[in-house]
């Protein structure tokens, strides 16, 4: 397989993207550090780190394996749309309407596993290399549009990680793997012991709390960084408020949201 080149501020995150990229952990990554970057003074002449990766051998064959099995599902559900094409010309309408609906459910089966089997080997490969032991149960939500990825075991608070952080770097990691050659945008939700339900709450009540401060202060409120969902959720919050108006600040990853008293 190809080297392909990644550059990130560090070496570890040019790794940990090179792990996303080519769908594997790093025990299975085979990689060489071309410039382990620079900070610079003061911010000033900063330099990326670069390294060239490829997936190991043994790990190259199992990606290819797995891949041919999914083209062999696609090429299987094609077989059968074109016997099925000469079928709707001989029948009538109502019957031709019942077998479209049957082929498009039989391609969208074929399609969501694709990519459920992928988000599934991918943490079996992380959790595999961390020696956790964790239950891994997925689902594309049809009416939502998301495939929602729910983790269960005995360490749940270490992948949650600071304010969720650990949490959401495994959710862009696991849509990098299943967006990668996708036509369409899949969005990617991860959850363990209902922490997202738990954190929307808390923000909800942070933000009210706050808006109430603003109001009988007079005085603008910045709250901490978060990151553009948990801003989402500040904004939608206080949406409605007759007193207090909100608005974001700052570059990512600190851009924060400011609650002011509205004029």
């Amino acid at each position: 397989m190809e080297y392909i080149e990644i550059s990130k501020k560090t070496v570890d995150e040019c790794i940990t993207e090179a792990c996303a990229q080519l769908m594997v952990t790093s025990d299975n990554l085979e990689y060489e550090v071309i410039s382990t970057g620079s900070t610079g003074f003061l911010g000033l002449n900063v330099k990326p780190a670069v390294i060239r990766a490829r997936v190991k051998s043994a790990s190259e064959e199992k990606t290819q394996e797995v891949k041919e099995t999914v083209e062999e599902k696609k090429v299987e559900v094609k077989k059968e749309e074109k016997p099925k094409k000469k079928e709707v010309k001989e029948e009538k309408a109502p019957e031709v309407k019942k077998e479209e609906k049957t082929e498009e459910k039989q391609i969208s089966y074929v399609y969501d596993h694709e990519f459920i089997n992928r988000a599934k080997e991918f943490l079996a490969n992380v959790f595999g290399a961390m020696n956790m032991k964790v239950t891994v149960d997925a689902k594309y939500n049809e009416t939502d549009k998301v495939l929602e990825v729910e983790l269960s075991g005995d360490e749940m608070g270490v992948l949650i990680g600071k304010r969720g952080q650990t949490l959401d770097s495994l959710q862009y990691l696991i849509s990098l793997v299943v967006n990668r050659g996708s036509e369409d945008y899949i969005h990617v939700k991860v959850d363990t012991e209902n922490y997202r339900s738990r954190r929307k709450a808390t923000l909800e009540n942070l933000a009210k709390n706050i808006a109430y401060k603003v109001r009988k202060n007079r005085q603008s409120v910045s709250l901490e960084p978060m990151n553009p969902y948990e801003r989402r959720i500040i904004h939608s919050a206080l949406q409605a408020d007759k007193y207090v108006t909100t608005h974001s600040e700052g570059e990512e990853p600190f851009r924060r949201v400011v609650v002011t008293l509205k004029k």
